[in-house]
């Protein structure tokens, strides 16, 4: 699968069935996010990958309500940074910037290994902190919830999740988030 087939074809599915989580496949996904690009090489991207029975059921007490279809994970990556792991240049802070591309690697390396890799707002930081012995200055960015995509809809979707696992949402239309040479000016 080429790059452009990968990003084609991921999507933020939450119908998910187990599949299990070899050494190989977090060492693919390691190694994904270990190319990314950061502000002088300081790759600031710090993961916890969450794979144990006992582990991801403690997790799911991280999850905010309406995340429910997260349960069906095979694996959570977590992922942490703290701003002083890379470049602080004025008022310039690159560490989440930097933690988002590598994890964009990681999702679509995991995509292309036929894997869901659905990163999610809806936790508690505070939480999983406790959980999983994170030091109160990382600042937990965001979590990856991984499986495989299942062949029926999950019966814990909201209708309005179940119409995004039927098809994939609507797009904003590039004239709207691309400018040509000043804000504001878009060409068709």
């Amino acid at each position: 699968m080429d790059v452009k087939t990968a990003i084609e074809k991921r999507r933020a599915y939450r119908s998910l069935k187990s599949v299990k989580i070899t050494p190989e496949i977090i060492i693919e996904l390691s190694n994904a996010a270990q190319l990314a690009a950061s502000c002088f090489n300081n790759q600031p991207w710090r993961y916890i990958f969450v794979h144990e029975p006992d582990m991801l059921k403690k997790m799911q007490t991280v999850l905010s309500l309406g995340n429910e279809w997260a349960y069906a994970a095979s694996l959570i990556v977590v992922v942490m940074s703290k701003k002083e792991l890379d470049c602080v240049i004025r008022d310039r802070i690159y560490y989440q910037f930097d933690c988002g591309m590598a994890t964009a690697h990681l999702i679509l390396r995991a995509t292309e290994l036929g894997l869901v890799a659905h990163p999610i707002a809806g936790f508690s930081p505070r939480r999983t902190r406790e959980i999983l012995g994170i030091p109160d200055d990382m600042d937990v960015i965001t979590l990856v919830i991984i499986g495989k995509h299942a062949d029926s809809i999950s019966s814990v979707l909201s209708d309005k999740q179940v119409e995004a696992e039927k098809k994939r949402p609507v797009r904003l239309d590039v004239s709207q988030f691309v400018f040509h040479n000043k804000y504001g000016n878009s060409e068709e």
